[in-house]
């Protein structure tokens, strides 16, 4: 059993950012003596000291055998893996190489459409073919939730031949699916998750997305980790909602269906080769802090996550998100109750427009906005002044900016079932192959029909509406541009303003 009081790697951090020394190595600014005195006025001084390069105390994030490598047993343990790798470059990385260790060009992977842009990145990389599965919808909401066991039961059977089945678990609202479901379904894999379960009769591994679930070890009122649950391999993104510094992620693994060794490697090709120190040793201190006092930090949370939903939910014109009671829903049966989405349709708001009032007038910043709904991240950082904060600036919000909706976002609130409800994206050639295609720009109204080449997606949440080898429909076109209207931020293509694309070039066979 392993001391969780150790720090190994920050510890070390700290005596090499003490020793008095010369130093001859990277970065330029020599642990803060060059630095620009703009930056330290901001800044201060001395954590610069400590944004030291792989020195031979401080280990080698790709062949780990001192404190590194002490730190991730550390963390493994912590959140309940075989092994632990620590990533500099955010989750998306982690999810890049997920599928890099997993799936070759042309192997077929099943994930939902909901997916993060991180994952079509692994898919131009990889050059796996998507096999998209629908996640739940709620038309009334105009959200999406999780996939269903069901679903993905007819895509393995479809598409036998798949290496890997991919989920996000929960979703940017919190939601997460329905293990009982799947369970049901299958009649076995009892204390496990049946959705592994179901990838495992075809022996392939389930890849999670947990980039917003890092806490879930921490409390039993929090949902089930996705290790816990029965997933090969998860991407943590520990600075969204724990205390490690903005980048700062794990990727996790537990038994035999992963090949550690293609992680290793597929890391190497995402990683920086000069990872920050900062952020290395902010994973090391965020899991001792977890690991400690996790409970006790995640039930403080969880209570002023409960007292604000408890009392906006009571403000005329607002609802919050909650757990469906009136009839069974199997893509959302747990919600982490430190997500907190709330309606604002009912005052004549968008969310973006209910967003920018908040942050510009009434001192409150969300997550992010879509057409109903602000989120916000309730974490062990917040304290009660920011709950009532938040609490009173609903109610000016409620009684002071209450309008008629535009005849843009009715006709938005008609289509977006509409737009979701096509089953079957037209994915005319492999996302890598697009990717790398030649390529024309034209305007917005002549791409229609033509195979996109870029990642088209509001942000955030980052999830794609048009990825490389999709064919653009003129309804997608219109869907985006009314989003711009209302505005929504588009991300991902070239042209900012939305009146170009990228498209691939026609060839002759075309």
């Amino acid at each position: 059993m392993l001391n969780q009081n150790q720090t190994p790697l920050l510890d070390t951090l700290e005596v090499c950012a003490k020793r008095p020394h010369a130093p001859f190595y990277t970065p330029g600014h020599k642990r803060g003596q060059g630095i620009s005195q703009s930056l330290t006025d901001v800044l201060g001084k001395a954590v610069f000291r400590a944004d030291l390069p792989e020195l031979a105390e401080l280990d080698n994030l790709f062949a780990p055998s001192g404190v590194i490598q002490q730190a991730q047993q550390l963390a493994a343990q912590a959140f309940g893996a075989s092994q632990t790798w620590f990533l500099v470059n955010g989750s998306t990385c982690g999810i890049e190489a997920a599928i890099l260790a997993t799936c070759g060009t042309g192997d077929k992977i099943i994930l939902p459409r909901n997916v993060h842009s991180s994952a079509i990145a692994g898919l131009i990389l990889s050059g796996a073919i998507p096999i998209f599965v629908h996640p739940e919808y709620d038309p009334l909401l105009d959200i999406a939730h999780s996939i269903t066991p069901k679903a993905v039961q007819a895509a393995l059977q479809q598409h036998p031949d798949a290496k890997a089945v991919l989920m996000v678990y929960p979703t940017y609202y919190g939601v997460c699916g329905n293990v009982k479901a799947i369970a049901s379904l299958l009649r076995s894999a009892q204390n496990a998750s049946l959705l592994a379960s179901l990838a495992h009769q075809y022996n392939i591994p389930l890849i999670v997305d947990e980039a917003h679930g890092a806490h879930f070890a921490f409390h039993p009122q929090l949902p089930t980790p996705a290790l816990a649950a029965g997933a090969d391999l998860s991407v943590q993104s520990i600075h969204k909602v724990l205390g490690a510094l903005t980048q700062a992620s794990m990727l996790h693994v537990q038994g035999n269906r992963i090949d550690i060794d293609r992680v290793s490697k597929a890391l190497q090709l995402v990683q920086s080769t000069s990872p920050s120190y900062l952020l290395l040793a902010s994973l090391d201190a965020a899991r001792q802090q977890m690991a400690l006092y996790g409970k006790e930090l995640m039930s403080r949370t969880l209570e002023l996550a409960q007292e604000a939903r408890t009392r906006i939910s009571q403000i005329p014109g607002l609802s919050v998100l909650e757990i469906p009671l009136d009839e069974e829903s199997p893509g959302f049966v747990a919600l982490d109750k430190t997500r907190l989405t709330v309606t604002v349709s009912g005052l004549g708001l968008t969310g973006f427009e209910a967003e920018e009032i908040l942050n510009d007038k009434l001192g409150v910043t969300a997550e992010f906005s879509s057409l109903q709904h602000l989120t916000f991240i309730i974490s062990l950082g917040n304290n009660q002044k920011d709950i009532e904060q938040l609490v009173q600036a609903f109610i000016i919000l409620s009684q002071e900016y209450r309008k008629t909706p535009s005849s843009v976002y009715s006709l938005l609130m008609r289509r977006g079932k509409e737009l979701f409800s096509i089953t079957e994206k037209n994915i005319h050639i492999s996302p890598r192959e697009a990717f790398f295609a030649a390529t024309e720009t034209l305007p917005l109204k002549e791409s229609s029909e033509r195979t996109c080449a870029e990642i088209i997606c509001p942000y955030p949440p980052g999830i794609p509406i048009l990825m490389p080898g999709e064919i653009i429909s003129p309804f997608t076109l219109e869907y985006l541009q009314n989003i711009q209207e209302l505005g929504g931020f588009i991300s991902g293509c070239a042209d900012t303003s939305l009146r170009t694309l990228k498209v691939v070039k026609n060839r002759p066979s075309d």
